[in-house]
């Protein structure tokens, strides 16, 4: 485990968006299971090189204008139950931090592996984001 002095800013890049932060498998839980609408789950770590530029490109990706209904983080090597629990949604896949998955209605429709991530820049990153999002978060509707 890290030094939480260390990892807290990490943890803010996130949460300071509104981005929820899940702890244990029991929080986990109660917000994904049973679900409806879409939901980003990001599974956070200290890697230098893929979460150094996964962390902004979510910040870049949540100012589009459409976006997953539901924004939760989790935090691999800290929170090892919840992340655990979270990445039970992601059949298919193995783990990888960092990695961003989204949901829709309880099932896994989009993810990003840290090799999505690693190598590449921010906005290539917000772009995959925000394309996933245009096509499973639904249209925006005009007022």
């Amino acid at each position: 485990m890290y030094d939480e002095r260390l990892v807290a800013p990490m943890r803010e890049d996130l949460t300071r968006l509104g981005v929820e932060e899940l702890k244990t498998a029991e929080e986990v839980e109660a917000k994904l299971r049973d679900s409806t609408g879409t939901a980003l789950v990001v599974v956070n770590s200290v890697c230098g090189c893929a979460a150094r530029n996964a962390r902004p490109a979510v910040a870049r990706a949540l100012q589009h204008e459409v976006k997953p209904d539901t924004l939760t983080t989790v935090f691999a090597g800290q929170d090892v139950d919840a992340v655990r629990q979270a990445r039970s949604y992601f059949g298919g896949y193995p783990p990888s931090s960092p990695q961003i998955a989204l949901l829709k209605d309880g099932k896994l429709v989009y993810m990003l592996e840290r090799h999505q991530i690693e190598g590449r820049t921010v906005e290539e990153i917000a772009q995959d984001l925000t394309g996933a999002f245009d096509r499973f978060c639904g249209a925006v509707r005009a007022a």
